[in-house]
C-alpha cells in the first residue's frame, strides 16, 4: 500500500497526531496536509461564499482561505479538542478578513469600518434570502446592532476599497473625458526654478568651466549645442558636465542640514 493510500485511510485526529512531530518539508507531512486540505476544501468555499460580491477575485479569496486552513492544520492540537472543522472555520474566516482589511484598502480607513463592511456583506446576503429583497440601511443596522450612521459610514468607506483607474470615463457620452484629464501635471517651470535656486546658492563651489556652462544655460538661455560651440567641446560633453553640476547642486539644497 502506498503512503498516500495508508494515510488516506486514517481519521483527521490520527493524521494530525502523526503530523505534529514531523519536520516541515518532509514528504509525509506534505502528504498529510494535502489530504486534510482536500477533506476541508468545502469548508473553505463556505467561508469564501459571503464575499462573492466583493471586487476581489474568487480564486484569490480561495487561495487566502486555503492559507487559513493550512495554518489551522499546523496549529490544531488534537489533545485539546476533537474537531478540526470547528477550529479551522474561524481561522479561515479570520485570514480572509485580514486579507480585506490589510491588503485591499487603497487609503487609510478605520479598522472598525472595514470590519463592519465585511459583516454587512454577509448580513445582506442572509437577509436578502429571508426577506426576498435587499434590506435597507435601517434593517441592516438593527440586524447588526449598530446605528444607521455606522452603516452609511461603512458604505462610504467602500469607496476607498478600490481606486478608480485614471482611464475611467467621467460620463457616458460617445467621447467622454477620463479621470486623468482632470489631474494636474508636473510643471517644468518648477524644476527650472529649483535649478536656478541651486545655482544661485552654490555656484561658487563648482569648477570654473561648469560655472560658465550653468550661467550660459540658465541665464543666457543657450542650448547645449550653442554652449559647446562657444567652449570648443561637443554637445555630449556639455550634457555630461551639466548633469554632473546640477546633481551636485541639487544635493546641496536637498540634504538635511
Amino acid at each position: 500500500m502506498s503512503l498516500h493510500a495508508e494515510l488516506q485511510a486514517l481519521s483527521d485526529n490520527a493524521l494530525l497526531a502523526r503530523l505534529r512531530p514531523l519536520p516541515r518539508g518532509s514528504t509525509e507531512r506534505e502528504t498529510i496536509c494535502e489530504i486534510l486540505v482536500d477533506r476541508y476544501a468545502g469548508l473553505v468555499r463556505t467561508c469564501v461564499r459571503p464575499y462573492r460580491q466583493s471586487p476581489e477575485p474568487a480564486e484569490d479569496l480561495l487561495q487566502v482561505g486555503y492559507l487559513g486552513l493550512l495554518k489551522a492544520i499546523n496549529g490544531f492540537d488534537p489533545g485539546c479538542g476533537d474537531s478540526l472543522a470547528a477550529y479551522a472555520q474561524p481561522c479561515i474566516s479570520g485570514e480572509i478578513k485580514r486579507h480585506f482589511r490589510d491588503r485591499r484598502w487603497q487609503i487609510r480607513v478605520r479598522r472598525q469600518d472595514q470590519e463592519l463592511l465585511l459583516e454587512m456583506r454577509a448580513a445582506e446576503e442572509t437577509m436578502t434570502q429571508q426577506l426576498g429583497r435587499t434590506p435597507d440601511d435601517r434593517e441592516l443596522a438593527r440586524h447588526l446592532s449598530v446605528t444607521e450612521e455606522d452603516v452609511r459610514e461603512a458604505r462610504r468607506a467602500y469607496q476607498a476599497f478600490t481606486a478608480s483607474s485614471l482611464d475611467a470615463p467621467l460620463s457616458h457620452s460617445d467621447d467622454p473625458a477620463v479621470l486623468a484629464d482632470t489631474l494636474g501635471q508636473d510643471d517644468p517651470a518648477i524644476a527650472h526654478a529649483t535649478n536656478i535656486q541651486a545655482i544661485h546658492a552654490h555656484l561658487g563651489e563648482l569648477p570654473e568651466r561648469e560655472q560658465r556652462i550653468l550661467m550660459l544655460r540658465f541665464y543666457g538661455n543657450l542650448t547645449q549645442e550653442q554652449i559647446g560651440d562657444r567652449l570648443g567641446i561637443s554637445q555630449m560633453h556639455v550634457s555630461r558636465l551639466l548633469d554632473r553640476a546640477l546633481a551636485y547642486l541639487r544635493a546641496q539644497i536637498t540634504e538635511p542640514a
